[in-house]
C-alpha cells in the first residue's frame, strides 16, 4: 500500500518510518522550494492548532508552530532570538493582544 503526502515533514520523519517498518520515498528541496513548502507547514499547522480540542493538543500544535518559525527565520538568515526581539519592538511601539480589542471600524473626520 502507498501513501502519498507531498509535505514537508520534519528531518528524522524518515528514521521512524523506517523503524516502524515503512519505506519512505523523498527528496531534498530546493531554495526555492522550501521557502514555499514552509509557507504551505504553516497554513498546515495553523489549521491544525484551530482544530485542536484541548489545552494539550493546543501545547502541541503551537510547539509545531514554533519549530516552524523557527525554520523559516532560518532561512532568511535570522534567529528566534532576532524574531522574539522585533516583537518585542513591535509591542512597545503598538502594545501586544492582551486586550483582546476588535476593532470594528474607525470614523474618518
Amino acid at each position: 500500500m502507498e501513501k502519498v503526502y507531498n509535505k514537508l515533514v520534519r528531518d528524522n520523519i524518515p528514521e521512524i518510518i523506517e523503524h516502524n517498518g515503512g519505506t519512505p520515498v523523498y527528496r531534498i528541496l530546493s531554495e526555492e522550494e522550501y521557502w514555499e513548502y514552509l509557507l504551505k507547514k504553516d497554513t498546515e499547522e495553523l489549521l491544525e492548532v484551530q482544530s485542536a480540542l484541548t489545552i494539550e493538543e493546543r501545547k502541541k500544535e503551537l510547539a509545531d508552530k514554533l519549530e516552524l518559525i523557527k525554520a523559516m527565520a532560518e532561512f532568511n538568515g535570522f534567529s528566534l532570538e532576532d524574531i522574539i526581539e522585533e516583537a518585542d519592538r513591535k509591542k512597545a511601539k503598538n502594545g501586544g493582544f492582551q486586550k483582546r480589542l476588535l476593532l470594528e471600524k474607525v470614523i474618518e473626520k
